[in-house]
């Protein structure tokens, strides 16, 4: 970093802004690292892990004077947080988030703060099923990538502030358009969770015949399914607001069921072991 940040303001200490405080703090990255939450609990617990150094409830003295907020809370409340902290924003506050949706919300508040241009859209892609402080972890961000979506309005010091940051948490940075981000996660992070919240519902209607059917899974079910204990909440909100792109991975996801299902129907095991031996050498190279 070429010049240390005074004041880091992190709305939201969870998984992702607790981490991303953590990975600030034992960086030495900036002076003091503020926290704030609708929920003091949240904070408390934030500031015996180490996650921040400094919290408040209140969003005026968290921003107030800060070189860097960042905005880690659910895609919904996003753009309403941008609305509640504007007025207090300084000239030359940075603003950034984590949400994985960038659409909507760049486009939102490059128009709603005060300086828009100072707005960096950001998600960092890692994390885990957990949520809340207890889940924050050092070293989330180590060799994930997190994707920065500028746009021609953004402040070009703004960006590269903002990309010195990411890389000094380890995280390996990546400039994309905020929509084609959008196309990007629907295929290779939220088709992944419906297909997961979608399984289990599916063997779950089994129940009726085979009561218990859930104590006869093995490994493969529960590594495959383990996403689908992620917040329905976060999630719902994220089908909300990137639905066409996750639409159109799913139509993708119909179709390559469809060739297998119709190599089964046809008895044709040369095409299966096909299907099969592609996929498998795509994982085996992840």
């Amino acid at each position: 970093m070429q010049k240390k940040i005074k004041k880091l303001a992190i709305i939201g200490v969870g998984l992702i802004g607790g981490s991303f405080g953590l990975a600030c703090r034992e960086k030495g990255l900036a002076e003091s690292v503020w926290g704030c939450s609708r929920k003091k609990s949240n904070l408390l617990k934030a500031m015996e892990r180490g996650l921040i150094d400094k919290y408040t409830l209140d969003l005026e003295e968290a921003v107030t004077d800060a070189d860097v907020v960042m905005l880690a809370l659910p895609v919904d409340s996003i753009i309403k947080m941008g609305e509640k902290i504007a007025p207090f924003l300084g000239e030359n506050t940075i603003v950034t988030d984590a949400g994985s949706a960038k659409e909507s919300i760049v486009n939102s508040l490059e128009k709603i703060l005060p300086n828009g241009g100072r707005f960096v859209g950001g998600h960092p892609i890692a994390g885990t099923e957990q949520s809340g402080p207890e889940a924050a972890v050092p070293g989330l961000f180590r060799g994930r990538h997190c994707i920065l979506t500028p746009t021609k309005n953004t402040d070009s010091q703004a960006m590269e502030l903002l990309k010195n940051l990411w890389e000094e948490t380890g995280a390996m940075v990546s400039c994309m358009e905020p929509e084609k981000h959008d196309r990007l996660l629907a295929v290779i992070s939220h088709l992944p969770h419906m297909a997961a919240y979608a399984l289990v519902n599916a063997v779950a209607k089994n129940e009726g015949e085979f009561p218990g059917i859930f104590t006869y899974t093995a490994g493969g079910f529960k590594d495959f399914s383990r996403i689908a204990s992620s917040s329905p909440g976060m999630w719902k909100e994220i089908c909300l607001q990137n639905g066409d792109a996750i639409l159109q991975a799913i139509k993708g996801f119909h179709a390559s069921l469809s060739e297998v299902s119709d190599a089964i129907k046809a008895g044709d095991g040369e095409k299966i072991q096909q299907i099969f031996t592609g996929a498998k050498e795509i994982r085996d190279k992840l």
